[in-house]
């Protein structure tokens, strides 16, 4: 008897989760997202030297800003790709919805850091302050992953921590600020990844 109580609170426990909680997260989408960024660093860094510009963003010119804003958008939009198809297909694995209420609160507390993060480097942009905008990136994501925790997976709080204490360092250490950015959006998305795939496969 008290066997089959375990039992049913322990399906009754799963359940709630299932419900209250974003759990279609693939530890394959930080391994993908986390291949994008370490390539993505890898170009931007070819992409200064060839330029004549320094890697520590005292002189960049606009030719070099607006091949970096394309890169950007081109490293994003593929780390989405790998982000969706991964989710979506272990959410069909685990017979879940994916756009739920849950899903919808995700994406607003994950905007909110991201727009904010947005609109400062915009900021450093205009007055020019190259150096600080890989740091203020990384901060603003870790401030962002962490806003969604109570959502999702807990684990995903310390990537949070990491990705801020990345960022405030090469604030201080501008001239390595690239090399930060694809440690945070690179090597600490696949170590991630793999954490969270073989924890929760």
């Amino acid at each position: 008897m008290n066997t089959k109580a375990s039992e049913d609170l322990a399906h009754i426990k799963e359940m709630m989760e299932r419900s209250s909680r974003f759990i279609s997260l693939s530890g394959l989408s930080g391994i993908g997202a986390g291949i994008v960024g370490l390539i993505t660093g890898g170009i931007a860094i070819s992409i200064i030297e060839k330029s004549g510009g320094k890697i520590d963003g005292s002189f960049y010119t606009k030719e070099i800003i607006t091949s970096l804003i394309g890169l950007g958008i081109i490293a994003l939009l593929v780390a989405l790709f790998f982000g969706c198809f991964f989710t979506i297909r272990k959410s069909k694995k685990l017979g879940l919805k994916i756009w739920t209420a849950t899903t919808k609160r995700i994406l607003i507390q994950l905007a909110i850091p991201l727009l904010t993060g947005g609109v400062f480097v915009l900021a450093l942009l205009n007055y020019k302050l190259y150096g600080l905008i890989a740091g203020t990136t990384l901060i603003f994501y870790g401030l962002s992953l962490i806003n969604v925790e109570k959502e999702t997976y807990s684990d995903i709080k310390y990537l949070g921590l990491l990705e801020i204490i990345l960022g405030a360092i090469s604030l201080f250490w501008i001239g390595k600020g690239l090399v930060f950015w694809t440690m945070g959006f690179g090597v600490l998305h696949i170590v991630y990844g793999i954490i969270l795939y073989r924890k929760y496969r």
